[in-house]
């Protein structure tokens, strides 16, 4: 059941009825399709054991396999990070500072009695602070309850797909994966695209754990300490501090039903050239989607073929969608162009490199 979250059409003012409908959802034990900045999420009360399974169950995802817990953003966001972690490491507040409310998951020593299941059962816990006015709506409305009810201070929210599929970024996308049932705020399409970045916190410097729209040049200049590198990381992890699990980091992760093949323009044209004109026997519609940069030729009538933005935030504000078009197009495999080298392509870079493992 989609709901808009907006009265009118412009998508400025909220509508206040589908806000309390989720929130109430919510504080009931039940789950909601949320949209954030990156994409949308799958919400249940963080501190509420029995809802958090109905997301692991929703999502076919292993149940420990941590969620990122979402907090409001009127206090900025210290009532949320005060209730869910145990301490706040100063580069940590700072990166706060910087970036919250923004696509910035913190991984923080998690406080004994609370999110335990949205943690995975890890000591740990990932805590962010959406820039999305619809999610801040939900979440303040679970912080300030009527008279009565109780106080919820985080929601849970993975991306709301099916387990290492690709993520959704509209309402949409949401319904097609889950179903009518589940009730789903539709805040238009979003804005980032791709999910957060993710920094561990809990090891004495800050460690880059996934890359997104805010880059590590970004987060090192923000607390103005140096990420550890590989070699920190391997000397702590023959010490025996091994790293926290955290969404989104598996090696094979956003993956379509089509086959992904990674590919420099040169093989991809090579590729091409290999090709025959016509469609293959049996077939009625393209077989192979293209993403690519670079221009490349080919008369084939096999090829669906898209322009990749020379933008990396273009890029990855389409990046999902895009792959879910093609797994509507019908192909079976999809062939893109890998993404160029820099900091600032990080994030496309490693959803694409996940999707095709």
């Amino acid at each position: 059941m989609i709901l808009s979250a907006y009265l009118f059409a412009d998508g400025v003012e909220l509508a206040p009825d589908s806000i309390a409908v989720c929130a109430d959802a919510i504080r009931a034990g039940e789950l909601m399709g949320l949209p954030t900045e990156t994409v949308y999420g799958l919400g249940a009360d963080a501190d509420n054991a029995t809802a958090v399974a109905k997301v692991f169950a929703a999502k076919g995802r292993p149940a420990d396999h941590p969620l990122i817990v979402h907090v409001a953003s009127f206090d900025g966001g210290m009532g949320g990070v005060a209730h869910f972690a145990q301490q706040v490491p100063a580069f940590a507040q700072q990166l706060m500072s910087a970036f919250w409310p923004g696509p910035l998951t913190l991984i923080l020593p998690r406080r004994d009695g609370v999110g335990a299941a949205a943690a995975g059962g890890q000591n740990s816990i990932g805590l962010r602070c959406p820039d999305h006015p619809v999610a801040q709506a939900v979440l303040s409305a679970l912080r300030k309850p009527a008279a009565g009810q109780d106080v919820v201070w985080g929601i849970a929210a993975p991306s709301a797909n099916r387990f290492g599929r690709v993520s959704p970024t509209t309402a949409a996308h949401v319904q097609s994966e889950l179903g009518d049932a589940l009730p789903i705020l539709d805040g238009g399409p979003c804005e980032v695209g791709i999910e957060s970045t993710i920094i561990d916190c809990t090891r004495g410097a800050p460690v880059l754990l996934r890359p997104g729209a805010i880059t590590a040049t970004q987060v090192e200049q923000a607390c103005g300490r140096k990420l550890l590198s590989k070699e920190e990381l391997l000397a702590q992890e023959q010490r025996g501090l091994v790293a926290p699990k955290a969404s989104g980091t598996l090696e094979s992760h956003y993956a379509p039903h089509a086959k992904v093949r990674l590919m420099d323009a040169k093989a991809l044209q090579t590729a091409l050239d290999m090709l025959g004109n016509d469609l293959p026997k049996g077939e009625s519609r393209a077989t192979i989607a293209v993403y690519a940069r670079t221009p490349l030729k080919s008369k084939s009538k096999q090829l669906l073929l898209r322009t990749m933005p020379g933008d990396a935030a273009v890029a990855a504000h389409e990046l999902f969608s895009l792959l879910r078009e093609f797994d509507d197009a019908g192909v079976k495999l999809i062939w893109v162009e890998t993404p160029p080298a820099g900091m600032a392509w990080d994030g496309v870079r490693d959803r694409l490199q996940r999707a095709s493992a």
